[in-house]
């Protein structure tokens, strides 16, 4: 039992001294941690001088040409098809017939409403001649205008009716999916698709501007159109509609119609650059480059470099051009702005500026 006694104390005991050891470690630790954060407490920043300089007031903006016009031309009769005259591809005009339906009933159908037409036309021709000699009243005279008046619009719809059993192009354009083939059977309701059709002969153009940019545009300006596919080409525009308003990211979107050449070598959803050229050709002006600013353009805050402290300042940013920014105020030429390594700062940290 004694023996027992002595050996909790002995485990007891050296339990204790490592307690104390791995203590006074820790304390130990931590002081060198301390020393070594102090050693490396300035951040690791990026930067370049403000200057002042002759900037181009030209820009660009680029976006994806899309038709003026574009339609999936669906069925407005029920029946069935029996020629299809047009393919993927075909250039077609409005009117131009591009299918024609199953038409047999409906002709015999026109065919008696024809006759029925003629008739009530003689009926009504007779009794305008008995009316005259008091061979029939007014009244059925009447009645036989009513009949002849109902008559005609049934002849006129059978017209219509055989008219529409052959689908004609709505639209100008191109053929660009077909939907049916011969012995397609197509609805009114649900009404079946039957062509796409895009006209490419316009495009339209959509390009998003800030607003130091919206302010020299106007509807009607001619606009330079250059396409990727067609590095050596210059398609001119013309700008149609500017936003009233911007969208979420401060940016107004500006529509611009290109006219296609003769070959149609625009097709819809190739990527085109928009080169806005301005009056002012150049000018001087104060800038810093865009990824100075802390978040966005829009907060109007950089840090500088002053003695080798961050501080954070408050400017007025002008016209974006570009990968710059035109300082209107809060800035002078030969102060140094931290461009990387903003995410880590704090006004008044110490920095080490990197090359």
């Amino acid at each position: 039992m004694k023996k027992n006694i002595i050996t909790a104390v002995v485990i007891l005991g050296a339990l204790a001294l490592i307690a104390f050891t791995l203590n006074k470690n820790k304390k130990a630790n931590a002081e060198k941690i301390a020393i070594v954060a102090e050693k490396n407490a300035s951040v690791a920043v990026k930067t370049e001088a403000v200057k002042r300089e002759e900037v181009s007031l030209d820009f660009v903006a680029n976006g994806n040409f899309e038709p003026t016009q574009e339609l999936t031309f669906s069925a407005e009769k029920s029946g069935k098809i029996v020629q299809v005259l047009a393919k993927e591809g075909d250039h077609v005009t409005v009117g131009q017939t591009l299918a024609v339906m199953r038409g047999d009933v409906i002709n015999v159908n026109a065919q008696a409403v024809e006759v029925a037409y003629m008739n009530a036309k003689s009926d009504y021709s007779r009794f305008e001649n008995a009316y005259k000699t008091g061979g029939v009243t007014k009244q059925q005279l009447d009645q036989a205008k009513v009949a002849l008046t109902n008559a005609e619009a049934n002849y006129k719809q059978s017209r219509i009716n055989i008219g529409d059993t052959r689908i004609k192009a709505p639209i100008n354009g191109i053929i660009n999916k077909k939907y049916i083939e011969p012995g397609s059977i197509i609805s009114a309701t649900p009404a079946t698709a039957l062509f796409d059709i895009v006209n490419v002969s316009k495009l339209k153009l959509t390009v998003t501007v800030d607003e130091s940019q919206v302010a020299s545009l106007r509807i009607g300006n001619t606009i330079a159109i250059k396409t990727s596919v067609y590095p050596d080409k210059t398609f001119s525009g013309k700008i149609t509609f500017i936003a009233a308003k911007a969208d979420s990211n401060l940016n107004f979107p500006v529509e611009i119609e290109v006219v296609n050449n003769a070959n149609n070598d625009i097709k819809a959803g190739m990527y085109g650059t928009a080169e806005f050229k301005s009056a002012q050709q150049k000018r001087i002006m104060t800038t810093v480059p865009r990824n100075a600013f802390v978040g966005s353009v829009s907060s109007n805050q950089v840090f500088v470099v002053e003695n080798g402290i961050a501080k954070l300042k408050t400017v007025t940013a002008g016209k974006i051009l570009g990968d710059k920014v035109e300082i209107l105020s809060g800035l002078s030429e030969g102060e140094t702005v931290i461009t990387t390594g903003q995410i880590n700062l704090q006004d008044g940290n110490t920095v080490e500026i990197i090359k």
